[in-house]
C-alpha cells in the first residue's frame, strides 16, 4: 500500500471519491494572537490499494506531532484514525490498484512555535510524513517588544 499524498488544508472533504480542498497545501502557520492557539484545519490523504488488498478491512492513523530537538520521540499533539475497506467494482481490470481518499477535520491546539509533523500510518506502519512550521507573526513580535502579554 502507498500513501500517495498527505496535504494540510484549511478545510477538506471527500465526496464521491473526489477531494475538495479549501486553502490546501500550506506548510507554514503564522500566529499573531499568542500561544497557545487553536486552529481549525484538515488533513487529506490518498491511499493506493493494491488489487490483492482490496475487499479487506485496513486501519489507518494520522498523527500531528511536535519535533523536539534532542529527543527521539516526538510529542503527539493530536492523533486519530479509523478503518477503510475498498471493494473491487464490476469490470475493473485484473490486478488494477485503486485509490481511496480520506479527509480529517480537526481543531489543532499549538502550544509553541517550531517544526511540527503529520504522520500517516497504515496497519501501524508509517508510510508518509510531512512537516510544517509554526512561526510568530509580526503582531506577536511587536507585542513581545512592547512587553505586553
Amino acid at each position: 500500500m502507498e500513501v500517495e499524498w498527505l496535504i494540510l488544508a484549511d478545510s477538506a472533504q471527500v465526496v464521491g471519491n473526489k477531494l475538495y480542498l479549501l486553502g490546501g497545501g500550506w506548510d507554514q502557520l503564522t500566529v499573531n494572537t499568542g500561544f497557545p492557539v487553536e486552529r481549525r484545519c484538515a488533513i487529506a490523504l490518498s491511499v493506493r490499494v493494491p488489487w490483492n488488498e482490496t475487499n479487506q478491512r485496513h486501519t489507518f492513523e494520522i498523527e500531528v506531532a511536535e519535533e523536539t530537538p534532542g529527543t527521539e520521540v516526538p510529542k503527539s499533539l493530536i492523533r486519530g484514525g479509523g478503518q477503510f475497506e475498498l471493494g473491487r467494482p464490476p469490470g475493473i481490470p485484473l490486478g488494477q490498484e485503486q485509490r481511496i481518499q480520506l479527509a480529517i477535520d480537526m481543531n489543532l491546539r499549538i502550544e509553541t512555535a517550531g517544526t511540527k509533523m503529520v504522520v500517516a500510518r497504515i496497519e501501524g506502519q508509517e508510510l508518509r510524513r510531512i512537516h510544517f512550521n509554526v512561526v510568530p507573526g509580526p503582531m506577536l513580535a511587536m507585542r513581545a517588544q512592547k512587553g505586553s502579554p
